[in-house]
């Protein structure tokens, strides 16, 4: 039924998400035809719509090509197919073509408004807050970015942008890119009740309340009705309350005063939503919050991006450079254009004029396509959970709507046949619907998450999406980052190793508190950084701070900026404190800096000696800074000298400089000149600490079967060394480095596989201590270890290089890959989606710097910091340790356990209460509404709500609980309940009526009249003082004609099964905590139970007669107990002794040689049986080319990553 023409495809980037456009022209007729159905259907119809807006475009309109339709419907490609429908709006822009083709703002023959220019209107479908315009060339529809237009050159963006646009041009581009605004409104509460009240399960409510009131069951419909709202009222606060702190988020974001400059008018000071991509902005005055993304071609920044990364240190912004490249701008500068990006949502601290004016900055993006922007989508919409037991829950309804189904046709059957009237007939065939399908389910299940959901308040841990609890019970895989999750935040510095003569000195410590003496190295510490003085305090990274804080040097900031000979001075003066050691110049300014960045690795500045020359300093990883210097002044020695640091754990920088060349200009110096023909200095060596708790804590993991992962920053052989000290990588494993290259020249590329040998360093020079280990690269593979397990480390240049040129290998070694190094943000979320395609479940947890992404797309998020940038992160922990994973998984684990419990339960009640009344369908008898009332109410919900009570068991197993509802045990211990329920049910009611004193249509025959010797053996029969025929008058006129001996019988034995059932399907150890610790729902369970026995003992007349039982000798009694017992200890055993055993089932798997069906799990299978893999020692080509280094292949299994964790 889709579109006529072939669909268009669209991919929203911030979505994460593509998604197939069809056309659709509404029609009249249908139109017309539909509204007929819903006014017949009394509005049915129009709720089916609702639930399935795909049947609602295909009844109403026709297919149609893209260029015609007024409707477009929108399917997602991936495995949930989720359909949407938007209607096409139409944008008037006749007005473009007053304008030249020569105006910047058409100049490029792809951008938007050129297209728009072809034709008077433009067609447009808004979706999750993504603009997709109708595109007349391609004949399809595209997302329109918002943005500036991707093909400008550096240059382009300064001539074209840089003094503004007209006021015609920038009323044009707000027509079609709209007003730049984050617009998340506070959905009013009606809005939020009615979507609430359409949720299927609460129609399903609806309908049975109403079944009920018209057959008098009015308490129970009550309850029901309170229940519902309670839940409702719950859901909507919630939803409301997180709508008013999203709105919260984004307000201040549509109400910021920016000054713009214009082409022809000069500055224009306005409110922020009037901006648009091309505009230029004039940054002025102090602090501000950036309301748009934008380029800063002037002057410079410093800013507080804490809302992206998650660390509120300032980081600096330069200018875009006047490149004459002819490469889009985003390209030339690679992947270092953040530099010259201020972020929206970011707060500027301080802005620096240059010779030309204040800080300008060019309009980027704008609304919901920056960077707040997008952050605020994920939270919005965030990525949909592919969880088996959703998909299974919803199978398991339908399964109860079948059975529901048989039983009406049952019921009719029975009735009809018997001449009951038909009215009766339909009620009591409805009836079978609302006793098959609990609608209490939703609720129980609900209350389970909500309890979960406290626990984890309690332990410091807050959810924001509370149906990925449930995930976290099947996590399977841990992605750490390093830096402020597995160590601590800050950084002490250890030492410093000098190179002087071309080969290094001695260790210089910084534990006696000596000041460095001055020199080369002294000057790149005290200013190769982006410190800056701040409400009277140095601020900025915690390395620099270190770093700087250890020459007791001290930093002069000027308020004001210093413009000389048109050049611009940058502030920052840098003066010997009192305890720095005897230093010959008297201070260093610096002239210009190129900021760190994560993917340049690197940043260095531009420095002058006051009454002195100029120089260049450079720090970064040291393998990136000696790329930049003289090959003569790089020790020999250098490799190993880094590897030995780095292995034991430190964080080792790199430092450098030259002396510039009189006269020369340092702002207008490229980068490239700048950073060429360094001296190198040495090593300057940080210690992070590990966190005492990070060992503890990942052993627990490993002893639990779930894998851990490194993803970091940080150096690849540092990395190393701390996952071997945390206990990720045991002491006996062997680690490969997996390095891939792209070759200069060709397209090809080569990955090469060497091996991280440890040796110890036999007593080398300065050491504190000799009882640690140093790794050098290309050793040989001990088969006997390699036998044992292997892990691969690889940094992320290798891993981006792998995912393009060797795809076909990336699961193979992401199977048996725990450590990424040198990982930028976006290939931390890759790697996570990656691990995610091999059928694991993925956690990752970081401190919310770099880690956002990858915090979002995981399965379960566990941020660190309370940071804006976390707050898309599912879960957030207040304690700043990872601590917090194990119990996430506990609680998870747990949670899931109890829906199954719940699963299990409502399904025996329905089916017990279905079964009873199904057989007294037989004798055109059914429960009475008391009795249908003590079940519905006072059995199945307080055991709804207390069934869910149990903590999670405090020692994580190794291996899962099972992650759908579709399982051989739970599908067995269901199956045979209810053949249990239906044995004793149906002896029950066949037996009662082989009694002697049973009479159909006498219902006291049992205790009273012609039966003497029962009726000494009744209680009530002693304590009646009229005849037999007396009594038997006085209550006929009470009798509502369910009163029978198999009314009695059955009613009892499925009250009591179903309180034996909850005790039986109440599981424990190994996921909860034991039964008898839950002391509410025992309580509860006692009290039910005692109740019950007194229905079956009591005999008081008024007691019977309102819940519709009659008397029965206390031999029958006393039969009737005895199958319950016989009925709970065969549950009992069957459930302890078969469903639980896991022993029994993992035997049968391998008696069956059933496998999983993982695909990780596959790969190790497959892995096992390949003697040539790892390739070790080997270099293989994208084109299929090998050269070997060593031969020594053994077949290798890796019992580390081997799990017992089947699910059953």
């Amino acid at each position: 039924m889709e579109g006529g023409d072939c669909p268009s495809r669209s991919c929203c980037p911030t979505l994460h998400l593509e998604r197939e456009i069809f056309g659709y022209k509404t029609q009249g007729c249908r139109k017309a035809m539909c509204i007929a159905g819903y006014i017949l259907s009394c509005g049915v119809l129009r709720l089916v719509f609702y639930w399935k807006p795909a049947w609602d475009v295909w009844a109403n309109c026709t297919p149609c090509s893209l260029q015609e339709a007024d409707v477009t419907l929108l399917r997602t490609t991936d495995e949930f197919q989720i359909y949407s429908w938007k209607k096409v709006t139409w944008i008037s822009v006749s007005a473009l073509n007053k304008f030249r083709s020569d105006y910047p703002i058409i100049a490029d023959e792809n951008a938007i408004i050129n297209k728009a220019i072809m034709k008077p209107e433009l067609k447009v479908s808004d979706f999750k807050t993504c603009l997709f315009w109708n595109d007349i060339i391609r004949k399809t529809f595209s997302l329109s970015s918002r943005s500036l237009e991707d093909s400008h050159t550096c240059s382009d963006i300064h001539a074209k942008f840089g003094s503004g646009l007209r006021c015609e041009e920038q009323e044009i581009r707000r027509l079609i890119c709209g007003p730049n605004a984050i617009d998340i409104q506070v959905v009013p509460i009606w809005k939020l009740l009615i979507k609430e009240v359409l949720n299927p399960f609460y129609v399903f409510q609806l309908f049975s309340v109403c079944l009920w009131f018209a057959e008098d069951y009015k308490e129970y419909a009550i309850a029901i009705i309170i229940m519902s709202l309670l839940s409702i009222a719950l859901t909507v606060y919630d939803l409301r309350k997180q709508s008013m702190k999203l709105h919260r988020l984004v307000e201040s974001h549509n109400s910021v005063k920016v000054t713009v400059c214009r082409k022809d008018k000069g500055f224009q000071e306005l409110e922020s939503h009037h901006l648009v991509p091309g505009d230029v902005l004039a940054l002025t005055g102090g602090k501000a919050l950036m309301p748009c993304d934008a380029i800063l071609i002037s002057g410079g920044c410093i800013v507080n991006e804490g809302m992206l990364t998650g660390e509120s240190i300032p980081v600096t912004k330069t200018h875009l450079p006047q490149a004459h490249d002819s490469r889009p701008w985003r390209t030339c500068c690679a992947e270092d254009y953040k530099r010259h990006v201020l972020f929206c949502g970011t707060e500027v601290i301080q802005t620096k004029a240059d010779g030309n004016g204040p800080a300008r900055a060019v309009v980027l993006r704008t609304g919901f396509n920056t960077a707040k922007g997008d952050l605020v989508r994920s939270i919005l919409y965030p990525k949909p959970m592919n969880f088996k037991l959703y998909r299974d829950a919803l199978r398991f309804l339908i399964s109860l709507i079948v059975l529901a189904t048989i039983g009406m046709i049952y019921a009719v059957c029975v009735f009809a046949l018997n001449g009951e009237e038909a009215g009766e007939v339909v009620k009591k065939a409805l009836d079978v619907i609302t006793i098959a399908v609990p609608p209490a389910l939703p609720a129980a299940l609900t209350t389970g998450i909500i309890y979960t959901q406290g626990r984890l308040k309690k332990k410091g841990i807050f959810c924001i999406s509370p149906q990925r609890i449930n995930v976290c019970g099947q996590l399977n895989l841990i992605c750490f980052d390093k830096t402020g999750t597995l160590t601590e935040d800050g950084m002490d510095l250890w030492g410093v190793i000098a190179s002087e003569g071309n080969s290094f000195q001695k260790v210089y410590s910084f534990t006696s508190g000596r000041s460095l003496p001055w020199g080369p190295m002294c000057g790149a510490m005290a200013s190769c950084h982006s410190l800056i003085v701040l409400d009277g305090k140095i601020q900025g990274d915690p390395l620099d701070l270190k770093m700087f804080e250890a020459t007791n040097w001290e930093i002069e900031d000027s308020s004001e900026d210093h413009v000389k000979n048109g050049e611009f001075t940058h502030p920052v003066v840098i003066k010997p404190g009192p305890k720095a050691s005897n230093v010959p110049v008297e201070g260093i300014a610096i002239l210009h800096q190129f900021p760190f960045s994560s993917a340049l690795q690197r940043m260095s500045v531009i420095a002058q000696e006051i009454g002195g020359e100029q120089q260049v300093f450079m720090k970064g990883a040291p393998e990136t800074v000696t790329k930049f210097c003289r090959p003569e002044t790089v020790p020999p020695g250098f490799a190993s000298e880094l590897q030995l640091y780095a292995a034991r754990g430190f964080r080792v920088i790199g430092l450098a400089h030259k002396i510039l060349r009189a006269g020369r200009q340092a702002a207008g110096l490229p980068r490239e000149e700048v950073e060429s023909d360094l001296t190198f200095l040495g090593l300057l060596i940080m210690e992070n600490r590990l966190k005492a708790e990070s060992k503890p804590v990942l052993e627990e993991l490993s002893a639990a079967r779930i894998r851990s992962v490194m993803v970091t920053g940080d150096n690849i052989q540092t990395a190393v060394t701390v996952a071997r000290n945390a206990g990720m990588i045991s002491q006996t494993s062997q680690v490969i480095l997996v390095e891939a290259n792209e070759l200069s020249g060709s397209p090809s590329a080569s990955i090469t596989w060497k091996l991280l040998e440890e040796s110890k360093p036999n007593g080398y020079r300065n050491l504190v201590s000799a009882k640690w280990t140093y790794i050098h690269v290309g050793g040989r593979f001990s088969s006997e270890v390699g036998r044992s397990s292997y892990h691969f480390a690889m940094s992320g240049k290798s891993y981006q290089v792998i995912t393009q040129h060797f795809s076909y290998l990336l699961p193979k070694l992401l199977v048996n890959g725990t450590v990424f190094a040198r990982m930028s943000p976006g290939q931390k979320s890759s790697l996570v989606e990656e691990f995610q395609k091999l059928d694991y479940f993925v956690g990752m947890c970081g401190d919310g710097a770099n880690d956002c992404g990858a915090l979002k797309v995981a399965h379960a998020g566990i941020s660190l910091s309370e940071q804006e940038a976390s707050v898309a992160s599912p879960f957030t922990s207040r304690t700043p340790s990872i601590e917090c994973v194990p119990e996430l998984i506990r609680q998870g684990r747990a949670a899931l356990v109890t829906s199954f419990c719940v699963f299990k339960y409502m399904a025996l009640y329905s089916t017990i209460q279905y079964l009873g009344v199904l057989l007294l369908y037989w004798q055109l008898n059914s429960f009475g509404n008391y009795q249908f009332l003590f079940q519905d109410l006072a059995i199945t919900t307080v055991i709804g709500i207390t069934m869910s009570l149990n903590g999670a068991y405090p020692k994580l197993v190794p291996y899962r609980p099972p992650g759908q509802l579709i399982s051989p045990p739970l599908l067995l211990s269901v199956v045979l309940n209810i053949l249990f329920s239906l044995c004793m049910q149906v002896f029950g009611f066949v037996i009662v009526q082989k009694q002697p004193w049973y009479a159909q249509h006498n219902i006291y025959s049992a205790c009273l009249g012609g039966n003497k010797s029962h009726v000494e053996n009744s209680s009530s029969a002693a304590t009646i003082g009229f005849t037999g025929t007396e009594h038997a008058d006085a209550r006929e006129g009470v009798d509502n004609g369910y009163k029978s001996y198999e009314n009695t019988t059955v009613w009892l034995l499925s009250t009591i099964n179903c309180l034996m059932v909850a005790l039986v399907f109440s599981k424990g150890k190994p996921f909860r905590q034991p039964v008898y610790m839950n002391y509410i729902f025992v309580l509860m369970l006692a009290v039910q139970l005692g109740i019950c026995v007194f229905f079956v003992f009591a005999d008081i007349d008024g007691l019977y007669s309102q819940m519709d039982l009659v008397c029965t000798p206390t031999f029958w009694r006393i039969s009737m107990v005895i199958m319950l017992l016989v009925t709970f200890a065969v549950s009992f055993v069957v459930e302890e002794t078969v469903i639980e055993n896991r022993a029994l089932w993992m035997l049968l798997k391998k008696c069956f040689r059933y496998q999983s069906k993982s695909l990780y799990k596959r790969l190790q299978r497959m892995l096992e049986q390949d003697s040539a893999w790892p390739p070790l020692n080997e270099t293989i080509f994208s084109e299929c080319r090998v050269m070997p280094v060593e031969d020594h292949r053994v077949a290798y299994r890796n019992p580390a990553f081997e799990s017992n964790e089947d699910m059953l």
